[in-house]
């Protein structure tokens, strides 16, 4: 029994390395080479619900929610959708990391003019304001939020941050303690 712990321990902490180097290598090509983009137009909320599903394990395991915010139509972006998938699971990812026990993670949608702006809230413990300028900042962790168990490499919202750059566009985020944090990025509007 001893020894099956310990190989367990071990074969996470090695899972966990390799994808912090994994996340290390991509944000590096990044920055190093320009981000290359397969643009497509495709559905955002129907991404957003791939995510959701590829996520809802994990949500379960804290008996959070993952919604819409309401029944959206299909809502067209022109983007890069497996990078957009990549930023989407990294966010909605931390919001159920750091997120509350029986909270919920919520997706909204804007459209206005050429621009589809995607929201995603969640009601967690919120970030103090002093840690919000360097949040997409690589390896930087909010300091009650450094439970190695719960949290990743640090990498996900400077890849996010990156990706969306590429596009032409920003990605923010506002948030309160105690009430929670919503991230915010924009895309242009695409053709069904």
């Amino acid at each position: 029994n001893v020894n099956r712990t310990f190989l367990e321990r071990a074969s996470k902490a090695t899972d966990r390395m390799a994808a912090i180097l994994e996340d290390l290598d991509q944000l590096t090509k990044m920055e190093v080479d320009e981000v290359r983009l397969d643009m497509n137009d495709f559905d955002i909320k129907e991404l957003v619900q791939d995510v959701f599903e590829e996520l809802e394990m994990k949500a379960k395991k804290k008996n959070m929610k993952l919604r819409f915010a309401k029944d959206f139509d299909s809502i067209f972006v022109k983007a890069d959708r497996s990078k957009i998938g990549q930023v989407l699971t990294n966010i909605i990812g931390n919001s159920i990391a750091y997120g509350k026990e029986h909270g919920e993670t919520v997706v909204r949608f804007y459209s206005m003019d050429d621009i589809i702006t995607i929201e995603v809230s969640d009601n967690g413990p919120g970030i103090e304001e002093q840690h919000l300028p360097r949040l997409f900042e690589r390896f930087y962790r909010v300091e009650k939020s450094r439970n190695r168990n719960e949290g990743g490499s640090g990498l996900g919202l400077a890849i996010a941050k990156k990706i969306i750059e590429a596009h032409g566009q920003t990605i923010n985020v506002r948030s309160t303690p105690d009430v929670g944090s919503t991230f915010t990025f924009s895309l242009d509007k695409g053709r069904r």
